[in-house]
């Protein structure tokens, strides 16, 4: 059985983050992701990394792409992109504002050549609004989304996340937002402008935030309440490292279970912290009755141990911990690529699942790679005319 998106065919002029996640999930699920790179440099996150090689951020976010170095800026070479507009489905890009105007490929001029074509276009804050012309990225799209102000400490200023989900959650975004559309064309027969926003995409990941508003009219403090009067929070483990925490969420149900876990009968029958109103009054002291058995034994002790009793816990997992945690590893999440310049590469394969058509990890290409390929697969062009297109720097 083939991939779930065999046949679909995505010209990529995404860059950085927002864009190559969103499109790096369609090519894991089958998709013929052609990354269209300006030929000297190629994309920008080609560079951030060590001397000489693309970097880990460039490889991990462009597996399972073709990559073409074309020049748009020369007439030849935004012809042969038109040409390959033609034979495509999706267009992305995540460039600043009015960049896809100024190379003259506007939706206008997409559709004009292939009606079906479907135009998925990131911007930091939109296309229309007061704050359209802005450009964005991770941090901004945190901050303007309203997740940064509940991440930090109390009476410290508001702190950026650590993961990425102002650029990938945007990618997420955006995914869904083409598979809609490719969906409808099936009975439209057109395509259509896919829009996302990056501050949008933060604002739709703090929904319980707004619950919490809703309900209260105060924003979420910074940081989350401390519940240990309910077992919920984080709680420091053995041997003490800076990573060697828990979070637990045992909350109403789950409470016996954790008392009879680390106490045993005698302190599940104990009348005060069995009691919610006891616990809520001395917070302090169910806290330390957590920790002095959460302290003795390694997150993964406490995680595995409660986790079998039904309470609802977590390691706190560093990124060298997530490399080598052995459940991601049983599961084919974390794999290993081989790498034409860096050999032996680790990343995160396809966090999407389909069991007919599972997901395969290649690594990212290097610059210019396939435009050989492409160009003569896909537009027939010639050895001859091919060496003259590189002869003219209008592909390499």
């Amino acid at each position: 059985m083939g991939t779930a998106l065999e046949g679909i065919r995505i010209l990529d002029l995404t860059h950085a983050e927002a864009g190559t996640s969103m499109t790096e999930l369609l090519a894991f699920l089958g998709a013929d992701v052609i990354k269209v790179e300006e030929p000297t440099r190629g994309d920008l996150g080609r560079s951030n990394g060590p001397p000489g090689v693309d970097s880990g951020y460039f490889i991990n976010l462009n597996a399972n792409k073709r990559s073409l170095a074309l020049d748009l800026k020369q007439p030849r070479g935004r012809e042969l992109f038109l040409e390959l507009v033609k034979t495509g489905d999706v267009v992305t890009e995540n460039l600043e504002p009015g960049a896809l105007e100024r190379l003259r490929i506007g939706y206008d001029v997409l559709s004009a050549v292939n009606p079906r074509v479907i135009l998925a276009r990131i911007k930091g804050f939109g296309l229309s609004g007061p704050y359209s012309h802005y450009k964005s990225m991770e941090w901004i799209a945190e901050a303007a989304g309203g997740g940064m102000a509940m991440t930090g400490h109390a009476g410290n200023p508001p702190t950026p996340s650590g993961t990425t989900y102002g650029d990938t959650g945007t990618g997420i975004h955006g995914a869904v937002g083409i598979l809609a559309a490719l969906w409808q064309r099936q009975s439209t027969g057109k395509g259509q402008v896919v829009e996302v926003s990056m501050q949008e995409a933060v604002v739709n990941l703090t929904r319980t935030a707004m619950s919490t508003f809703n309900d209260t009219k105060k924003s979420r403090p910074r940081p989350f309440p401390d519940g240990a009067a309910t077992g919920s929070g984080l709680f420091p483990c053995k041997p003490g490292g800076p990573d060697d925490y828990v979070y637990l969420s045992a909350g109403r149900t789950g409470w016996q279970s954790l008392l009879l876990t680390i106490g045993g009968e005698e302190l599940a029958s104990d009348p005060h912290y069995s009691d919610a109103a006891w616990r809520a009054q001395h917070p302090n002291e169910v806290r330390a009755k957590i920790e002095e058995w959460t302290t003795q034994r390694t997150k993964h002790e406490v995680f595995r141990t409660l986790a079998e009793a039904g309470v609802l816990c977590g390691p706190t997992l560093n990124t060298e911990e997530v490399y080598s945690d052995p459940h991601l590893n049983a599961r084919g999440a974390i794999v290993t690529v081989q790498h034409p310049k860096r050999g032996p590469f680790i990343m995160a394969g396809c966090p999407v699942r389909l069991e007919d058509s599972p997901a395969t990890v290649q690594p990212a290409p290097l610059l210019g790679q396939h435009s050989d390929e492409v160009l003569g697969t896909v537009l027939g062009l010639g050895g001859k005319e091919i060496a003259e297109l590189r002869e003219r720097r209008v592909i390499a």
